[in-house]
């Protein structure tokens, strides 16, 4: 089954492809946000190439288990995506992972990563994520 994740923040969204045989997840590319307002059509364009089964959304919480303030911007994103392309949308728990891909990155490269790299990245490591809880 092929998975798209996401790594929703009000500017920009780090999305990634991963599979349940394999359970390994890569980055794919960062959108921009315009106006406070994801760019459905190259969503859509990436649910039409990759024909995931469902997407994960990656869901922040503070370290003390509380949602952190925009929290309900991602639950408003991720009931979009189920509606606009009536697909299965599943939340998973993010805490850590943008730091996660910020260490890694600075780990494989001499120069300091992108922003935009450390999104994907940070998509890819929820949907790793999901794919070691529930599966």
């Amino acid at each position: 089954m092929t998975l798209l994740g996401f790594d929703f923040g009000p500017r920009k969204i780090g999305v990634a492809v991963g599979q349940t045989i394999t359970r390994s997840a890569s980055p794919l590319m960062t959108l921009r946000s315009w106006g406070n307002e994801p760019d459905w059509s190259r969503i859509g364009a990436l649910i039409d190439q990759w024909r995931p089964q469902a997407l994960i959304v990656g869901l922040p919480f503070n370290m003390d288990d509380t949602e952190v303030s925009w929290s309900p911007q991602v639950r408003a994103f991720a009931a979009q995506l189920g509606v606009r392309f009536g697909l299965p949308v599943h939340l998973v728990d993010e805490r850590l992972t943008s730091r996660e891909a910020w260490r890694q990155l600075a780990e494989r490269d001499r120069r300091p990563p992108t922003r935009e790299a450390v999104d994907a990245l940070a998509a890819a490591l929820i949907l790793e994520t999901w794919l070691g809880e529930y599966l």
